[in-house]
């Protein structure tokens, strides 16, 4: 409703009124009586020496001045009923995150492990994201970007937790190749900036990150582990209670160094920062500085702001400005607007169309309806004009612009908007939907669930037997149909097993009447044909007996494709890794050290 939408964006500027009131009041208790001789001159004698004209225009002009103040306050305070489309600029903030998936991120030196913590830092930074674009990059022995750059940050997460070491084609640990990618991730979508953050237990080769140090693209690192260390456990590469061990037999121990994590990031413009619980160690990390970090960009989203109506108030103002700028304007300006011209009772002289006066009418009533009603009311309007085309078009509500576009015949538009209510009337509007699109059965279970909620439904009761009894002529038509067909069927069967029969008949009696000189040859020219039968069925069950192979391949092809996002990750991996190493881009890439 109008009256319940309605307030105030800036209320604290109607306290200005309880102000404007006491400063009126002062001025009236001064200003009272007309003079200081008030008490002191008797009335009758004073009545005579006071022009009360003078009183009369001083009070005029005092209540004119009331009336414009109290609009002004309340035109600043910023009445408002109606919610209007506002355009969204994004901060210009990219961040590409490196996450390490090498074997020692197995090490469980911190609750419940490293993989497990670098998982949970990666979604905490997901969901602090409110504005800018979010890759995601894992790396081991090489790269692969999980996902490019995108505002996206559910499609992130949810395939978050589906990374894992054993998953990546190549062991080792390579923030070299990772870098390269996030670099060229962020020159494909035209960035000229943007954050990198590096969570990680280790890096081996300083320059394989410093190589890559540009204060546009600053690298910060998130440390996962601890500085004393842990075994890597295999029990993830199917080998339970055993651990990764060197070529001398000893356990492997993953320590965190956190001195030289500490100078790559500052190497590389970045911040570094050990993985705690809570978001202060993503805080700082994050909090480099670009060379222009308040740059923002127009984005294809719109968001709902409350319009300021308060300028309507202002229009109350200009016939009190013009009666205070010179006596007789407003006066001229009403017989300017509103004395008839020449031309106009010329057209008056022809009476228009019936049509034109209905669409002028129309068009006068919407324009006063849009200043003082909201759009679901005039929706409601319409809808009840006849005019449900219209006001589908107008209704923010999705039930009742499903029920408009119920009336307007769009019925599979409407249930699309009906499933949206669960409740009784909802469900009895998507039965009526289904049954007007002709889907009878589904539309019989909606009543019927909406009988279960309330038994006493004499519509969904009485529209439920009417669709019972369509359905069953429905299927009466079908089932004689299918009856006329199957005789027709018969009848062309019986009809070529006579002409065969009267085929073979003749064929007989031919064969009588021909000499026993031609006999010879036509045992000749049936065998050559029934060779050429069996030739051409075993081509066709050769034939078929290919397409259910190929089938069957095709199905149990399809029942292999894995539910989970990981069995994805890791085909897409592997096939990168391929391709790379085709192309010659993998010499020495994954070193000695696997972990």
């Amino acid at each position: 409703m109008l009256v319940e939408d309605f307030h105030f964006i800036r209320p604290l500027v109607l306290l200005a009124l309880p102000v404007l009131a006491l400063l009126v009041w002062f001025w009236y208790r001064r200003t009272q009586g007309g003079s200081g001789w008030v008490g002191r001159i008797d009335a009758p004698l004073l009545d005579a020496l006071i022009d009360a004209s003078h009183v009369r225009s001083g009070r005029f002009l005092l209540s004119g001045m009331l009336v414009a103040a109290t609009c002004a306050i309340v035109a600043v305070a910023g009445p408002t009923w109606q919610k209007l489309p506002q355009n969204v600029e994004q901060k210009q903030d990219t961040l590409i995150i490196l996450l390490d998936l090498s074997l020692s991120m197995l090490a469980e030196d911190v609750n419940p492990s490293r993989l497990e913590r670098a998982r949970q830092k990666v979604a905490d930074v997901l969901r602090s994201r409110h504005e800018g674009e979010t890759a995601l990059i894992a790396y081991a022995g090489d790269a692969h970007a999980v996902v490019p750059l995108t505002d996206d940050t559910a499609t992130i997460e949810n395939l978050l937790f589906s990374l894992s070491p054993e998953m990546m084609p190549v062991f080792g640990s390579n923030p070299d190749h990772a870098l390269q990618l996030a670099h060229e991730l962020f020159s494909n979508s035209g960035y000229l900036q943007g954050r990198i953050l590096m969570i990680t237990d280790g890096i081996d080769s300083i320059s394989s990150v410093s190589r890559h140090r540009n204060a546009a693209f600053p690298i910060s690192i998130l440390g996962v582990g601890t500085p004393e260390g842990a075994a890597i456990p295999l029990d993830r590469l199917r080998q339970p209670g055993r651990f990764l061990l060197t070529q001398e037999g000893n356990r492997v121990i993953a320590l965190l160094d956190e001195q030289r994590l500490t100078e790559v990031a500052a190497m590389t413009y970045g911040k570094y920062h050990r993985a705690e619980v809570g978001d202060q160690d993503i805080d700082y990390a994050l909090s480099t500085n670009l060379p222009t970090d308040d740059e923002t960009i127009e984005v294809e989203r719109e968001f709902d702001t409350w319009a300021d109506q308060g300028h309507w108030l202002a229009l109350l103002l200009v016939p009190l400005l013009l009666l205070a700028f010179r006596r007789g304007v407003f006066i001229c300006v009403l017989a300017a607007l509103f004395l008839p011209t020449s031309e106009l009772k010329a057209a008056e002289s022809t009476p228009p169309a019936a049509d034109e006066i209905t669409t002028s009418t129309d068009w006068i009533t919407d324009v006063w309806q849009s200043v003082w009603q909201r759009a679901d009311q005039r929706g409601v309007y319409k809808l009840n004009r006849g005019q449900p085309e219209q006001a589908a078009i107008l209704f923010d509500d999705p039930q009742w612009r499903a029920a408009a576009q119920y009336r307007s015949g769009e019925f599979a538009t409407a249930l699309n908007g009906f499933n949206s209510d669960t409740s009784p009337a909802g469900i009895y509007n998507q039965g009526n939907a289904l049954a007007k699109l002709g889907e009878y059965e589904q539309a019989i279970e909606a009543y019927q669930q909406v009988l279960e909620m309330q038994p006493d439904h004499e519509d969904a009761a009485f529209n439920k037997e009417l669709v019972e009894r369509l359905l069953q002529e429905k299927q009466e038509a079908e089932q004689s149909e299918q009856d006329q067909q199957n005789q027709a069927n018969n009848e062309q069967a019986e009809n070529q097993q006579d002409q065969q029969q009267q085929s073979q008949d003749e064929q007989q009696q031919s064969e009588e009447q021909q000499a026993e000189d031609q006999q010879e040859q036509q045992q000749q020219q049936s065998e050559q044909q029934q060779e050429q039968g069996e030739e051409q069925q075993a081509e066709e069950t050769e034939e078929q007996a290919s397409r259910d192979e190929k089938q069957e391949a095709l199905e149990q092809w399809l029942r292999r494709v894995p539910d989970d996002p990981g069995g994805l990750l890791r085909r897409k991996f592997s096939h990168e890794t391929r391709q790379r190493l085709r192309r010659g881009e993998y010499e020495n890439r994954q070193g000695d050290k696997q972990w």
